[in-house]
């Protein structure tokens, strides 16, 4: 196990030797829990399962592998490897793949009277089925197989099923249902090529084993502030087996604190918890708090503890920041203040963790405040480093393919297991719920559809009020006795040609609603546009691609982008998001070297927020 991580279930707490916050983070998760892990990356036995018999043949009780596969690692790289070819293979309708290996129980110090070991994917699908020497587990949700890619998901284990060697298998099948949640994945639907990319499914992230204590605060914190009262509120999750009476102390201390330094703000809850797992909200006072902005992404490190009868403490610790995003009038307002959101669209694809760091860098170093991270799940510690660099990001749910009520039932737990672990980042600030109609193509007939992503529209407005929501992005934005079900009126507007991105823009402030972009921008009950939402054009450029034209490089390039946002600075628009950050696939139109993040266009490119010169 991992010396550096104090574990708080097996031993009295040692004193830190750095501050927490330099500490290595090398599990892909947002908050810390400062206790051992043991990563299970590594090489495992692999096996394909094309008739699907490994289920009824009982695999995981014991079957032999005629492959190896490094975890983490997509069944395409691992299917090509096993065929000697070095491209990821495709695979049609359905796959299959079985994954096993055996870990060594680590020593422990103690009896586990107040612990127990935890196993976690980082990410895994899109559908997961996991056994532990041939028994299968269930996650902590309950769940016998865990459906989606994109988030991490836990199982508990229990002590007498454990080993001092234990055989861990794991089964993985996806397919090209258009119901699931697919991101731009090909289906059954839509076929790979042009915007379409090949699937990458599996073992995408890590996996590891840890100890946590019995009774604990789960590894989700959501923030929301209230920036003018100087009020945070703090919504976490407890999960307890011993039910009695708890304590949720919280305490906030400067980003960057020295050991022993007292914390700048404190409070204690007392709880009464049944066995299980609940959420709690509560609220916490931090008068002369500074906020957080991409100007000064000021952090505070928040250390919580669920504290039980015998004053033992179960510690997680994550930073966060206060903000507060509105949508008022024609303008997006950051802590009260009008921002232009310059921003740039980003499809991160099979890009590894480092190299996302790499171009998150990059955005910012062409003057973006804003990256629309689109319909992808990535590591968690990319939100950290937005945090950190103070790049607002725009999220989306990726999407189903196909508009069903299954489709819709798989969107909405996408979504759930998606803002229980990144709501508690300052730099998330806009969810996009669709796009493009992809998943709900049926919008402008069909009630049942337009009736979900209202009711979820507002749910995320009563629960998650930190955030802006728009409904559809793109077109197709709901209207219901004339209120737009979007706090933001977005367009996506191609032409390479500059008198005709003149022409859209213009229609576009003055209220034409039909005939700018590909569809009409609102559709349900009228709408009279008179400036009440900001506008912002989502998408635009494309420059490269082969189906948007545009000069594909070089200085010619430059100058339309540049010629292009000084239109779209003239006119009452709140923001923008160039198309797109990196090539991808088919997609040839990126602005940063997918692997080493260099720039192809200099750098300030996008920042309307400063004077932009015409190129000499």
């Amino acid at each position: 196990m991992n010396p550096e991580h104090i574990n708080y279930g097996l031993s009295a707490s040692k004193e830190e030797t750095k501050p927490i916050e330099e500490m290595p983070n090398p599990l892909p998760r947002a908050v810390l829990r400062l206790n051992n892990h043991a990563l299970l990356d590594g090489e495992w036995n692999f096996a394909l399962d094309p008739d699907d018999s490994g289920l009824r043949d009982g695999w995981y009780l014991g079957h032999d592998y005629e492959y190896k596969a490094q975890w983490p690692g997509s069944i395409e790289t691992h299917m090509a490897q096993a065929k000697g070819q070095t491209q990821p293979s495709v695979w049609h309708d359905k796959v299959v793949a079985w994954y096993e290996r055996e870990f060594t129980l680590p020593e422990i110090e103690e009896p586990l009277l107040r612990s127990m070991f935890q196993l976690t994917f980082g990410a895994c699908g899109y559908e997961t089925r996991v056994w532990l020497n041939g028994r299968q587990l269930r996650t902590i949700e309950g769940e016998d197989v865990h459906y989606g890619e994109y988030t991490s998901f836990s199982y508990e284990l229990r002590e007498e099923n454990l080993h001092l060697v234990n055989r861990l298998t794991v089964r993985i099948a996806d397919t090209m249902d258009a119901e699931t949640t697919r991101g731009k994945q090909e289906s059954h639907i839509y076929k790979r090529g042009g915007i379409w990319y090949q699937t990458y499914t599996g073992a995408v992230r890590s996996v590891w084993l840890e100890m946590v204590e019995r009774n604990r605060l789960r590894s989700r914190v959501g923030v929301d502030s209230i920036v003018e009262d100087q009020l945070v509120r703090f919504n976490l999750t407890t999960r307890v087996h011993d039910p009695g009476c708890y304590t949720l102390r919280l305490q906030v201390y400067e980003r960057g604190r020295k050991n022993g330094a007292p914390p700048l703000f404190s409070s204690e809850f007392p709880l009464r918890l049944e066995a299980g797992q609940r959420q709690q909200r509560v609220v916490l006072e931090m008068p002369g708090a500074k906020l957080w902005s991409p100007e000064a992404p000021n952090l505070y490190q928040l250390v919580a503890q669920l504290v039980d009868t015998e004053g033992y403490a179960a510690q997680i610790e994550t930073h966060f920041g206060l903000r507060k995003i509105e949508s008022r009038g024609r303008h997006v307002y950051l802590n009260n203040e009008p921002t232009y959101l310059d921003g740039i669209l980003y499809q991160p694809g099979t890009a590894t963790y480092e190299e996302m760091q790499r171009h998150m860098h990059a955005m910012q170093k062409l003057g973006c405040n804003l990256v629309r991270v689109h319909i992808a799940g990535v590591d968690p510690r990319i939100y950290n480093l937005a945090d950190e660099l103070g790049l607002l990001l725009w999220v989306e749910v990726p999407s189903p393919h196909a508009s069903s009520p299954r489709s819709r039932q798989n969107h909405k737990e996408e979504l759930l297991r998606m803002l229980a672990l990144i709501e508690s980042h300052p730099s998330v600030v806009i969810w996009s719920l669709y796009n493009e109609d992809w998943g709900c193509q049926d919008i402008a007939t069909n009630p049942e559809t337009r009736r979900y992503i209202m009711d979820t529209y507002h749910y995320m407005q009563i629960e998650h009020p930190q955030f802006l929501v728009v409904d559809n992005d793109g077109w197709q934005h709901i209207s219901q006795e004339g209120r737009l079900k979007s706090d933001l009126l977005t367009a996506h507007l191609y032409t390479p040609e500059l008198p005709h991105w003149r022409n859209l823009l213009d229609r576009l402030v003055a209220g034409e609603l039909v005939g700018v972009a590909a569809f009409p921008l609102v559709i349900g009950d009228a709408f009279f546009y008179r400036r009440q939402k900001p506008l912002i054009v989502s998408e635009w450029g494309g420059f490269g691609f082969a189906d948007y034209g545009g000069p594909q490089a070089g200085e010619e390039r430059t100058e339309r982008i540049r010629q292009f946002k000084q239109e779209l600075r003239a006119r009452p628009i709140a923001g923008d998001v160039y198309t797109q950050a990196t090539n991808i696939e088919d997609e040839r139109n990126g602005v940063i070297d997918f692997h080493t993040g260099e720039l192809s266009v200099p750098a300030g490119l996008l920042n309307s927020r400063q004077a932009q010169q015409p190129a000499s």
